[in-house]
Parts: C-alpha cells; structure tokens; sequence
C-alpha cells in the first residue's frame, strides 16, 4: 500500500499571513497540486502534517478529498503514525515542493527507504543537507515503521526535518534528481511570485511532453504564452475551449464561403486553444476533461479536412479533394488506435491541420490533402510495426 505524506508548516515568504502551502499554483493551491501528483501515483490516503490550522488550509484539504483519496490532518509525527498503516510505504513531499508527475513516478514503486537529492547547493531544489555533498531535494520514500521511530521523539522537533534525518540514517537510497527534472520546474518554493513564475515552467513543462514534433515546438509554444495569463487573472480552461469552438465555427463558416486558407489557419488556432486546455486539465488531473479536449482536436481535424475536400469537390468538379481528405482522416483516426506510444516524427490531429494549411493558404488544397494522406499512412505504418515488435 502506497500512502502519501504533505507538510504544510512553513509561512510564506511574502505573505506571513499564508501557509505556504495555500499559495495559488496553477488555479489551485499548492498543497492541492501536491495531493493531486500523489493520487496520480496510486496513494491510498494522503496526510497532511500541520502546526495551526486555517481557513485556506481547511478549504485545500476538503478541495483534495473530493478527489476521491481520504485526506487528513495530523499536528504530529504520533498523530501521523496512527493515521497511516504500519506496512504502508510512505511517499512524503516536503512543504513548498514544486515537481511534476515524471519525478513521483519514480519514486512512487515499492521499495526500501529513498531519497531524492542533489549535489547542488545552489539548486532551487536543495532543501537541506544531508552530508558535506548532498542536499535532499523534497521527495523521500520511506517504510511507515520509521514514523513510529520519529514519533518517540520529543514532539517540539521540527517533524519534516527529523524524518529526514531517520531516513538518511537508516541507510536511504540516494536517487539524484535530473536535469531535465530540475529544467521541468522541481524546486522548493515559498514566495507566492516565484511560484506563480514556477507555475509556468511546470505548464511549459507538461506541454512540451505531448509526444510528436507539432505537438512539442508548435502547439506547446501556444501553451506556455497562454496558460500563465489565463492563470494570473484567474480565468478558467473553459475560456480556451469556448475560444476553441467559435474559432473553428468561423473556420469552417470561411471554408464554406470557399475561403479554404483562412478557414484552416482558424482551425491550426482552435485546436492550439484545445491543446493549451487539454494541457491545463492535466496540471489540474481532470483526466477526463483532457481527455475530451483531445476529442476536440480530433473533431476539429476531421472537419477541417472533410469540409474543405467537399467545397474543392464543387469547385472543380472531379471528386479527387474530397477522396484525398477522407484516406487522410481515416488513416489518421486508425493511426492513432494504433499509436501506443507515439514517437517524435508521427502525425497528430493537430499536426495534420498544421500540415494543410499552408497548402490551402497557397491554394493548392488537393496537394496539401494528398501530403496529409501520405503523412498519415506513413506514421500508420510506423504505429503497426511498432506493434509487431511488442509482439
């Protein structure tokens, strides 16, 4: 059993009133963002270790439990070994930790007692020492029996400090964090500016992980000039979704007036204000609303591809456009089914909008249609070899 431990003790540093684990971070708290990689990672319970209680702190913690994880506050290491199983193994985050899902993967696997460090002291990422070398940087796992040992300690020690210190005493194995991890947005943050900042590293981050080339340098780009704005002014993903489905109305709206470049730039925009969605909901874990704006992609693609095959069909009365734009939109949704993990030169619904609109812009639509198909059934083939060799 996997149980998850969050400390949120410390003040702010420029809000002395705040817990730093209440600061806004990505339309939620912190501490929210927090129980919210750990449920990801499979955690069964989630237990927040405090020293005073308030209302921001209680509304974070009720927000988390809705997520369908029991979450409690404990005042001590006592407290918390009576809430955790005695053969769970505990994931703890330190307060103010800033990461991404790749680094809780990693540590979030049965095993004896790790720590996540770095061999930089100046890394935002260096908590505390833990020898002449090393500095813990704010994951540790541990077995639930070496909070038994923190709890016989007197209880004015500083809890988050002391289970450090049993674990790297117990022999924890030391994992050191990446550099691409660091790069991600892993710090320690404890300035409501910092991590508003952090907040965008973490979303430029999630953003750059969509898999194919397009998705990586093009649609991400929208994301990271998107999101912290949206952010910063409190305004939600449906903003983007909403944006997402009037534009491509109006794409498909100039595409029926046989405008064909300006209805597929519309459309190349409407799916980038989907994917910068898409990318908000998994900073969030709404899967399934990610997931539906992946779905939105999708449709925009096949609209986007269809509609214009169709006008160009009564254009030039040869049905070449609209056979070339049907081959391309089945290939793509078999492509991919097929798809299980997606490599860098693969198409993508996006990709495939992004691809034709320059055709259609230079009004050479059938070439661009029959360059999608093509790109397409390429990255079709590639999806199926990659199956036969799993097999």
């Amino acid at each position: 059993m996997l149980a998850g431990l969050l400390f949120a003790t410390e003040e702010a540093d420029d809000r002395p009133d705040m817990l730093a684990a209440t600061l806004p971070f990505g339309g939620m708290t912190l501490l929210e963002y927090q129980a919210r990689l750990l449920i990801a990672a499979g955690v069964g319970q989630i237990v927040v270790a405090v020293a005073r209680v308030t209302p921001a702190l209680l509304g974070a913690v009720n927000r988390a439990g809705k997520r369908g994880v029991p979450v409690d506050v404990v005042r001590s290491a006592q407290e918390a070994t009576q809430q955790i199983h005695p053969e769970a193994t505990v994931l703890a985050l330190a307060d103010g930790l800033v990461t991404a899902e790749q680094v809780i993967e990693k540590l979030a696997v049965e095993g004896g007692a790790a720590l996540l460090v770095t061999r930089d002291g100046d890394s935002p990422a260096a908590l505390e020492r833990i020898d002449a070398q090393v500095f813990w940087a704010g994951v540790a796992r541990i077995p639930a029996h070496s909070l038994g040992e923190v709890a016989r300690m007197p209880r004015d020690y500083d809890f988050q400090s002391l289970l450090l210190r049993v674990a790297a005493q117990a022999g924890a194995e030391q994992l050191v964090l990446h550099p691409s991890w660091e790069k991600g947005g892993h710090a320690i943050e404890r300035n409501a500016e910092a991590l508003a900042a952090r907040s965008s590293t973490v979303i430029a981050s999630l953003a750059a992980r969509r898999a194919n080339w397009a998705d990586r340098w093009v649609y991400a780009g929208a994301a990271r000039l998107l999101l912290p704005q949206l952010l910063e002014r409190g305004i939600g993903g449906w903003t983007l979704e909403l944006g997402g489905l009037v534009l491509a109305g109006l794409g498909f709206a100039a595409d029926w007036f046989r405008y064909l470049g300006v209805g597929s730039v519309l459309a190349v925009v409407a799916a980038a204000l989907f994917a910068s969605a898409s990318s908000l909901a998994s900073l969030r874990g709404e899967g399934r609303r990610a997931k539906v704006d992946e779905a939105l992609i999708a449709v925009t693609m096949a609209a986007g591809l269809l509609l214009p095959g169709w006008i160009e069909r009564g254009a030039t009365g040869t049905d070449t456009p609209l056979l070339l734009a049907i081959v391309a939109v089945l290939v793509a949704v078999i492509g991919e089914r097929a798809a299980r993990k997606p490599r860098r030169w693969w198409g993508s619904p996006a990709t495939y909008l992004l691809l034709l609109s320059p055709f259609a812009l230079g009004g050479f639509l059938a070439a661009g249609l029959a360059i999608v198909s093509l790109y397409g059934f390429c990255t079709l083939t590639g999806a199926v070899e990659a199956l036969r060799e799993k097999a």
